[in-house]
């Protein structure tokens, strides 16, 4: 008799712990997932602001050789001129 109500004490023990464990993992997870959710969309900020400032930067290279080709073309314009003087 004393056998098989220390069965039933640590079984009942063991399944609370279990429960309470349970729980617990789940509040983990929760947790972790709000963390990686929050990771994610701080890296794709950070990709989306390094995207659009490379886009700056290219943009902002043709505008230079643009603007160095026209002012080729004006002092080719300018030698031109001075060479029929």
């Amino acid at each position: 008799m004393k056998k098989i109500i220390l069965s039933l004490a640590v079984a009942t023990l063991l399944f609370s712990c279990k429960e309470e464990t349970n729980e617990k993992v789940k509040d983990a997870t929760k947790a972790v997932t709000s963390d990686v959710k929050q990771s994610i969309d701080s890296v794709t900020d950070k990709a989306e602001k390094a995207i659009d400032s490379s886009k700056i930067k290219q943009k902002a290279k043709s505008l230079i050789i643009k603007g160095a080709e026209k002012v080729e073309e004006g002092a080719k314009k300018v030698k031109e001129e001075a060479a029929k003087k």
